[in-house]
């Protein structure tokens, strides 16, 4: 059942629209404009607004503002007098669904509630094509339909079945992780260990025996043996997370172990050999690490003989959109949510913005966005205040560096200019151009004579 609030002084609006529809498919709330009528709708959930607009169009085009700043996804239809289609046409395209002359006739309003039936049922579609599009881009945790990312999966693919060791590049967030579980589940080590190094949480003093463990005795403190990172990856994969942050002395032994398979615990005189495999991870340029002596070069060889570069996602932001349907899923079921979608503004300001974290960003971004929200879909009440105002001084710096489109031409210069650019957009259909014009197409016939446009 749809539920419907009218918003309107006269009780004899609403009977009629009672009278015109079915009871069994609509459920109809009446609500004076003089009450608080955002309360009401966040109280009613309706799917549409009838707004009858009283006498002056100017109190409809704010109250329809209002509308739309809570609840984007809301549709609104506008009753009132006969108006001029420029005005009818400014009004569609400040949000509404439709105008409808009063008195009212049944046929107009079942035929504005049957283009809402197509609006919702084009949402639908798109819910369940990004749906599948993102079931379809999902590899191994990964999701991605940008070429670059389509490369990867597929050198993934190739690379997982030798035991060479790779490294993957990146800036933090892009998911250097996630590419490399991806090598080794697809290996044949899949069933074997996958240990982790995060070289940035290790301490200098401790990395060393953390990694490649000790005997007894020694250091202080000492007291039992310990095996080590490497030696608990035997048979498996050992991933150094963020190699650049590893210490010099580690490197160095870390080289031996790559060249020989073998390393010597703290306080051991005895070398204990692992058959496993290297995978490494920096979110730095090792070249320049190389130059400034802060990585041995000899270990940047040793470990760069395969190499995956994940692109930033303000590089790859067509992926956005699955990436945001990919987290809604997750966090769905973690939340016991039913999130179906975006709406297009957030989506706007999502691919405005440059995503300094990049995937891990996003992600936190749609997880807030799913717990915050009480409606089907994500509006930008629910992003967070400081991606807004970042995405708000792009814009405003992007205007003041903008020069004025249209420099020193004269108004008919202007208004020419535009009529070509409304009729190439029309695809030189007049009819359409006059729409899109918000003018008649006799009105259209008379400027493209003025001009001495011929189409």
């Amino acid at each position: 059942m749809i539920k419907i609030l009218v918003i309107s002084l006269e009780a004899e609006t609403v009977k009629n629209i009672r009278q015109f529809l079915a009871a069994d498919e609509y459920e109809i709330f009446w609500v004076s404009p003089e009450e608080d009528c955002i309360s009401r709708i966040k109280d009613i959930r309706p799917r549409v607004v009838i707004l009858e607009r009283g006498q002056r169009l100017n109190e409809a085009f704010e109250r329809l503002r209002k509308i739309k700043e809570y609840d984007q996804l809301l549709e609104v239809i506008i009753l009132g007098l006969p108006e001029r289609e420029t005005r009818i046409a400014e009004v569609i395209r400040a949000g509404a669904l439709d105008y409808l002359e009063q008195p009212l006739k049944v046929e107009a309003l079942v035929e504005s509630l049957r283009k809402l039936g197509e609006k919702i049922s084009i949402r639908q579609e798109t819910y369940h094509l990004e749906r599948e599009l993102t079931g379809k881009y999902l590899f191994e945790g990964m999701v991605g339909r940008h070429p670059a990312m389509l490369e990867i999966f597929s050198m993934i693919e190739r690379l997982a079945k030798h035991q060479i060791t790779v490294l993957i590049t990146g800036e933090t967030g892009t998911g250097k992780e996630l590419a490399a579980r991806a090598i080794h589940h697809l290996s044949v080590r899949s069933q074997r260990p996958w240990v982790v190094v995060d070289c940035t949480s290790l301490p200098e003093s401790l990395f060393e025996s953390e990694v490649f463990g000790y005997e007894r005795g020694a250091f202080t403190g000492a007291d039992r043996q310990k095996a080590g990172l490497l030696k608990e990856a035997d048979g498996g994969t050992i991933f150094f997370d963020e190699i650049s942050e590893m210490p010099m002395t580690s490197q160095a032994k870390l080289l031996r172990f790559l060249s020989e398979g073998t390393f010597r615990p703290l306080g051991s005189n005895r070398s204990v050999k692992v058959n496993t495999r290297v995978i490494c991870s920096t979110n730095r340029n090792l070249r320049e690490e190389v130059r400034a002596g802060r990585f041995r070069e000899d270990l940047f060889h040793r470990i760069n003989v395969a190499e995956i570069n994940i692109p930033a996602l303000r590089k790859r932001k067509e992926d956005i959109s699955l990436l945001c349907y990919y987290f809604i899923d997750r966090y769905n079921g973690r939340y016991g949510k039913a999130v179906r979608g975006i709406s297009n503004r957030v989506k706007k300001i999502l691919f405005e913005y440059d995503w300094p974290g990049n995937i891990r960003e996003l992600e936190k971004v749609i997880e807030r966005a799913v717990t915050l929200t009480t409606e089907n879909f994500i509006d930008v009440q629910h992003l967070p205040e400081e991606l807004l105002n970042k995405v708000n001084k792009i814009e405003q710096s992007e205007g003041e560096d903008e020069p004025y489109p249209y420099g020193h031409l004269t108004l008919a210069e202007i208004e020419k200019k535009h009529l070509l650019e409304v009729l190439k957009a029309a695809n030189f259909n007049k009819q359409k151009a006059a729409s899109l014009l918000g003018i008649t197409r006799q009105a259209l016939y008379r400027k493209l004579s003025k001009y001495g446009i011929s189409v």
